[in-house]
């Protein structure tokens, strides 16, 4: 009754709301490019009109107007690329229900049915550094790479601030702040917090799964004569999950029941992992000519991990017997650290870009049972060349060599109708998958290097307002380093083949109506094929109203969005050494899950209202697994609000 009660709800907002609403189509968030070389002046900004004409910021009585369009933000590799793209902030309603991390990925990613538990990609990646890394990568997706931070230019001090709050007390916080010291230099700060709350068995209103504190310091600035150029940012996460390992099953224990989410039993109550990262990062060039920059990029970067479990509890029946450092006590402890330093000269000559660059990786992995730090030292050699051939097409190369045995090749062609994208590389198996000494395992590996080449096609079609886009990824796999059943690393000696034929398309309705999907067939073969485990199908697709209202005071988004993956053997995660792994006994079954959402947005302020997990109770199944012994969320309404300040 409560469901109906809901959608009956959220239907009479759409009812009682439609004759006011206006057929006018709202306005695409635009971006500004500039040359690098140039400078940009408050008075030559301008801003798209609501019937499309250009504007400048000033009004009759010459005194800025300041909005989303004069607090612009830009990235590193576009100033790297001397492509500088001016963003806008956004003010767009699609998809803004869909607010942590792992619904805005379009549900890509396998957690334990909690914002900030540990996440993998549903999705074969290839890794974006080739060389050596931690090899703990659960906690990533809440982590933004320091060379990803976003720098601003704002013509006047710039606050933005969000708050989500989410049933079954799973909360975020999110505030950025910005200004200009002068037009040549800004300063500013992210801030971000998640406290999430059980959703399996917490024993208290404050009994939380994780309690991630994150913030960036950072700051850009050019000099006077524009040949100088600084980006430089200070990042810090420090990220706790009270381990639950999961619900125990019904073979085990008898009494345990799944689906009972607050009254679940699980296994584990006195087990924590922290998970701390510091990194220090800037980038610098100097103009020596025209078409001529050499440039520096430094990183210092650390991971913290710690794992506690106090084994003279219950807690000690979800461990193996064995103790190989300690017998009450688990305290795995593992530090990573890197400084990496990239020097190179780039610019533009004939119309084209080029980069030519060396790279020096020092680093290691330290651990209170190691016998001594498993150190590293790489050397890259790499270079970039894009060319812009026409108005509508595009040609792109780049690549990096590490000495020696391990690279990566990449070109990417863009054309009005097809775009086609190849990368071959030769990677590195993480410093984990190595070395490793815990106090239930241990090992140490002499793994090859992992093989890929990954070929993806986008045809684009538009026929009016709808908007198709076949896609096709092909990808073989040798040498895939991967965690067993045994939970122990083992590289798989044969080759996997990974087909996978997609759609994407945003088709209109009417005139207030639209309809956007995307579905995935996969299909993997070969005699590596076991180390990967990928539903065969993946569907995701929004159906919603989309107008204006009360005079285009208020614009409206409401409607449904339905998930679906095929059943699989999805990995199992063991919270000791905070890994995912196969196993063949758990079939994550196929199970589609809906939920009905309320987008709105009154001038720069968005609100989201979202009813997860609407059609509970109404299937075969009581509910949907995540991961095995791990359930989905169960129906609960969320509420979001993100707002902005110009002055």
């Amino acid at each position: 009754m409560r469901k109906i009660l809901v959608a009956l709800f959220f239907l009479m907002i759409l009812v009682s709301g439609n004759s006011a609403w206006s057929q006018v189509t709202r306005t695409q968030n635009g971006r500004q490019v500039q040359d690098p070389n140039q400078q940009v002046r408050p008075g030559e900004l301008e801003e798209e009109g609501e019937e499309g004409r250009r504007r400048t910021l000033l009004d009759d009585s010459t005194k800025m107007v300041f909005g989303p369009k004069t607090a612009l933000f830009y990235f590193e590799k576009d100033i790297k690329r001397n492509s500088l793209t001016l963003y806008p902030q956004d003010t767009s309603l699609t998809n803004f229900h869909n607010y942590d991390p792992v619904a805005k990925s379009g549900w890509k990613y396998q957690d334990l049915g909690n914002i900030g538990s540990a996440a993998i990609p549903v999705y074969y990646e290839i890794p974006k550094l080739i060389g050596t890394t931690s090899g703990f990568h659960a906690y990533d997706l809440y982590y933004t790479d320091p060379s990803e931070n976003r720098y601003f230019d704002t013509k006047s001090p710039f606050t933005e601030m969000s708050a989500f709050f989410g049933g079954g007390h799973r909360n975020m916080l999110d505030i950025k702040f910005a200004r200009n010291i002068n037009s040549r230099w800004n300063v500013g700060f992210d801030f971000h917090t998640i406290k999430a709350r059980k959703t399996l068995n917490p024993n208290a209103r404050d009994d939380q799964m994780v309690n991630q504190t994150k913030y960036s310091l950072h700051t850009n600035y050019r000099s006077e004569n524009g040949r100088y150029w600084f980006l430089g940012n200070f990042s810090r996460m420090r990220h706790i999950v009270n381990e639950i390992g999961g619900i125990i099953p019904p073979e085990e224990d008898s009494t345990s029941v799944y689906f009972t989410y607050e009254d679940a039993k699980v296994w584990l109550r006195y087990s924590q992992a922290r998970d701390l990262r510091q990194d220090y990062h800037f980038y610098h060039e100097y103009k020596v000519r025209d078409g001529l920059q050499v440039y520096h990029v430094f990183d210092r970067r650390k991971q913290d991990l710690v794992f506690d479990a106090d084994l003279t509890t219950t807690d000690s029946l979800y461990y193996p017997s064995t103790r190989l450092n300690q017998p009450d006590t688990t305290r795995n402890f593992n530090d990573f650290a890197e400084w990496r330093n990239e020097m190179g000269f780039k610019g533009t000559f004939g119309g084209f870009y080029y980069n030519a660059f060396v790279r020096l990786r020092n680093g290691r992995m330290k651990s209170t049972f190691f016998e001594s730090d498993n150190t590293f030292d790489e050397v890259y050699i790499g270079g970039e060349l894009i060319g812009k051939l026409s108005e509508k097409w595009s040609l792109s190369a780049d690549g990096e060599y590490l000495i020696p045995g391990a690279f990566r090749l990449h070109g990417y062609l863009q054309s009005p109708w097809l775009d086609v994208e190849y990368t071959k590389a030769l990677y590195k198996p993480t410093s984990l998958q190595q070395v490793y000494a815990g106090n239930h395992y241990a090992w140490q590996n002499n793994f090859d290097n992992t093989g890929v080449d990954q070929v993806k096609g986008t045809f684009k079609l538009d026929f009016g307002k709808i908007r198709l886009r076949p896609k096709l990824t092909i990808n073989r796999v040798n040498g895939y380093v991967y965690f067993n059943e045994e939970r122990l690393p083992e590289q798989s000696s044969g080759d996997a083949f990974i087909l996978m034929p997609g759609l994407e398309a945003s088709i209109p309705v009417g005139k207030k109506f639209k309809w956007d999907t995307e579905l995935i067939y996969s299909n993997v073969s070969g005699t590596g094929s076991d180390a990967f485990r990928i539903p065969e199908f993946y569907a995701n697709t929004r159906f919603y109203f989309d107008s204006p209202a009360f005079n285009e005071n208020v614009f409206v988004q409401l409607g449904v969005d339905l998930r679906y993956k095929s059943s699989y053997y999805a990995n199992a995660y063991f919270t000791a050494t905070q890994q995912f792994n196969l196993q063949n006994s758990f079939d994550v079954y196929a199970y589609p899950v809906a939920d009905i959402f309320l987008n709105f947005r009154i001038n720069r302020t968005r609100v989201l209202l979202k009813y997860n997990h609407l059609n509970a109770g109404m299937m075969e199944q009581e509910g949907y697994f995540v991961t095995p012994d791990y359930t989905g969320y169960k129906s609960f309404i969320d509420l979001g609000i993100t707002w902005y300040l110009f002055d």
